[in-house]
């Protein structure tokens, strides 16, 4: 029988061992009881787009920072007419959002606030946001320049000397609070572009479809790609240095099973691997501040750190140059197809029309690639470099005694890694004992122990009664949340239609037949073999040196802004996102259709 309604957060138990979990989080950060009648009156997804996997108590700053820097941009700064920002909770080890809209009868007085504060950074948007990037990097030079030093036995006495007055814990606990300032800094610039740039798409976007009723949203996408990114300059690079080692003759070196650190060693005793090992080390800073995830989890994997990433990338692209395969992405063909799908909507317009038609398209691609290249620059460069930072306090603490594990200090929020650091930090002082690690290794492990029960729970995609019709357009574009979607959801079971189809976002064109491949993490692109079709809850840029393997793409959750679409679509690869359950019923080794044009998954067996 099909559900009307998501089960209420205050009505679901937890699961068996995760009892408690609420006192995991920062209190604002859950349902609280106080405020059910507000909680059950709106609808939350969850965004799984962005945190897939449950979230350790520490992980929930970077949460909590997005949120507060979309919000500010369009409740207060762009004072964006129709929407505020998004609320946020933490159920049960999962991110939920609910967008909030403004309050109708403050509309009319935001449009022109918008409009003069919109207008002048889309009239000043290559200046702006070249004073963008000095910003972030000089944001990403002072997270550098953070370190965690072990405390002293005494001060050094050229300290007594110069007079500084300060001991070596203030600059421990010092150094922790810009790291947390730095990072807030660093995630309000996320936004400052960000919400403008799907404006201005939206807003073609809109025209488009008022002009061309019958218009699919993916060739309104399609007039836009084919740009130049940033974001895709790592994998250009992979890409250049595979080309390289061929033409060096040093690919036999780089294509040995299970490549790495040795593999750099092995190559610098080759002809030609100095060479190539120059255009490594060039490459490697900075496009290899680059996260196998999405930067959003403390546990990713950066390809600066663990030269296996990039190397059995390398070797895949080798391995196809072996096979005579063109290995480049196919700019010129999208551009073609990108200018004949623009030309045949143009042409239906009158000259007024057709001169608005422009401006807008204009106007979408000059600010269209920030919507992807932000990626690079915040979710991977910068918080590559935090979280190394905090991994470094995390590995001191755990050296004094405070966790068993050296990482596990993310098992403990923000305000309270504040706390066990004065905690240190006082006991240093005083000379005694801090209470630190006889409290925290316990509280650890049963921490521990309530993340891998909440982690074995599949979580609800959604929670309350789903509203008559979704129209808040960053919900439709980016996560892909659509009346139709929910009733997906909602039906039994898993979302399967009568035909056994799964539907979701016709997100990149084209259709392809394969053997599905579920990938839970980014662990297991490495299980991907050639011909495969991807099927994940969502993807991350990062996998794009993958897609030579595949013939499509799969997942649960994304509009046709998403990352996953727009990285397919640049990519030449159908894609359908946003399927909601694609994951979780769709098995490895089936073989499945792909109609990314008609947005269907078919199971073929």
């Amino acid at each position: 029988m099909t559900r009307t309604a998501f089960p209420s957060p205050y009505e679901m138990p937890a699961p068996a061992g995760a009892e408690g979990w609420e006192r995991l989080y920062p209190y604002y950060m859950v349902f609280q009881p106080s405020g059910r009648a507000v909680d059950e009156s709106r609808f939350w997804f969850q965004d799984s787009e962005h945190w897939p996997t449950v979230v350790k108590p520490f992980e929930t700053v970077i949460i909590e920072l997005a949120v507060h820097g979309l919000g500010q941009f369009n409740t207060r700064l762009f004072v964006v007419p129709l929407a505020y920002g998004v609320a946020l909770r933490v159920h049960q080890g999962y991110v939920y959002l609910s967008p909030v809209a403004a309050p109708e009868s403050r509309v009319p007085a935001r449009v022109p606030q918008f409009q003069e504060r919109a207008g002048y950074y889309y009239a000043n948007w290559d200046r702006l946001l070249e004073n963008w990037k000095g910003k972030v990097l000089g944001t990403i030079r002072e997270l550098e320049s953070i370190s965690f030093s072990e405390l002293p036995e005494v001060q050094p006495y050229e300290d007594i000397e110069a007079g500084t007055g300060l001991g070596a814990a203030d600059a421990l606990i010092g150094g922790y609070e810009r790291l947390l300032a730095l990072c807030q800094r660093a995630w309000s610039y996320h936004f400052e572009f960000l919400n403008l740039g799907y404006a201005a798409f939206l807003d073609f976007f809109h025209f488009c479809e008022l002009r061309f009723p019958d218009i699919p949203g993916q060739a309104i996408a399609e007039m836009v790609t084919g740009v130049d990114m940033e974001l895709f300059r790592p994998d250009d690079e992979l890409r250049k240095l595979a080309g390289l080692a061929v033409a060096l003759g040093v690919d036999a070196a780089l294509t040995v099973p299970d490549p790495g650190e040795h593999t750099l060693t092995a190559l610098s005793r080759e002809p030609g691997g100095g060479d190539w090992l120059d255009a490594w080390n060039a490459a490697r800073d900075p496009w290899f501040n680059f996260t196998s995830g999405n930067g959003l989890y403390s546990g990713d994997q950066y390809w600066r750190d663990t030269p296996s990433l990039p190397l059995g990338y390398i070797r895949d692209y080798i391995l196809r140059l072996r096979r005579g395969e063109t290995i480049d992405r196919p700019v010129a063909q999208l551009a073609a197809e990108r200018e004949r799908i623009t030309a045949e909507y143009a042409a239906l317009l009158d000259p007024p029309a057709r001169a608005d038609f422009d401006a807008k398209l204009g106007l979408a691609r000059q600010v269209y690639p920030y919507v992807e290249n932000h990626n690079f620059h915040i979710e991977h460069w910068t918080m590559g470099v935090f979280w190394r930072k905090a991994r470094e306090l995390s590995a001191l603490l755990h050296r004094a005694g405070f966790w068993p594990g050296a990482n596990d200090m993310f098992y403990l929020t923000r305000d309270e890694v504040r706390a066990a650091l004065f905690d240190h930090a006082s006991g240093w002082s005083i000379g005694v004992d801090p209470a630190g690690p006889g409290h925290w290794p316990p509280e650890v492990e049963r921490r521990r122990r309530i993340m891998a029960a909440l982690a074995r729970q599949h979580p609800e995609p959604a929670l309350n009664e789903p509203p008559r019709a979704i129209t808040e357009p960053f919900s439709v574009m980016l996560w892909g949340i659509t009346s139709e979607r929910i009733r997906s959801w909602l039906a039994a079971p898993g979302g399967l239609g009568e035909s056994g189809d799964l539907t979701g976002m016709a997100a990149s064109p084209g259709v392809a037949d394969g053997t599905a491949r579920v990938i839970r993490s980014p662990d297991d692109l490495e299980l991907l073999q050639e011909g495969d079709i991807l099927v994940a809850s969502i993807t991350a840029p990062s996998w794009a040196p993958t897609f030579g393997k595949i013939r499509a793409t799969v997942t649960d959750i994304g509009g046709i802004m998403s990352h996953a679409a727009i990285v397919c679509r640049e990519y030449s690869l159908p894609a359908v996102t946003g399927t909601g359950s694609a994951s979780t019923r769709i098995r490895t080794g089936q073989r499945i259709r792909v109609d990314g044009t008609a947005g269907t998954v078919t199971l073929l067996d």
